[in-house]
């Protein structure tokens, strides 16, 4: 009866390795207690999240487009009409955003235009002494 080894266990995959990090940054982060190469880190690994996510969408949205029929007549293609909902969401938070950041000016102005100008605090007077302190 041969035996056989027992099996090594696996090395864990990049993509959980990364997870982990990346959830270890985030508690670091929650409590104030990152540093800023950890948040460096923490930025490129969210990017690489982002990228990844977009680079799926698209590849759905290219699935999920018709493919033209060689020796059919091509249709012309519609008039677009409305910007991708993608777009108009970030249009909408970005106009948020806008809006926000006036509202808090026109905050700041209301109060500096209710408290009337401001007087600039005296400079404190110089003694009449020349640096000779005996006469």
């Amino acid at each position: 009866m041969a035996m056989t080894p027992p099996e090594a266990p696996s090395p864990p995959s990049v993509d959980a390795q990364k997870r982990a990090r990346f959830s270890h940054l985030q508690g670091r982060l929650r409590n104030r207690q990152i540093t800023m190469e950890e948040a460096t880190e923490l930025f490129n690994v969210m990017q690489e999240m982002l990228r990844a996510s977009e680079s799926a969408r698209l590849a759905v949205a290219a699935q999920s487009r018709p493919t033209p029929v060689p020796g059919a007549p091509a249709k012309a293609a519609p008039a677009r009409v409305a910007a991708p909902a993608a777009a108009s969401d970030d249009l909408f938070l970005v106009g948020l955003l806008a809006m926000g950041a006036g509202a808090g000016l026109l905050a700041a102005m209301t109060k500096r235009i209710s408290e009337g100008p401001r007087t600039a605090p005296e400079a404190p007077r110089r003694s009449g002494t020349t640096g000779s302190a005996s006469k």
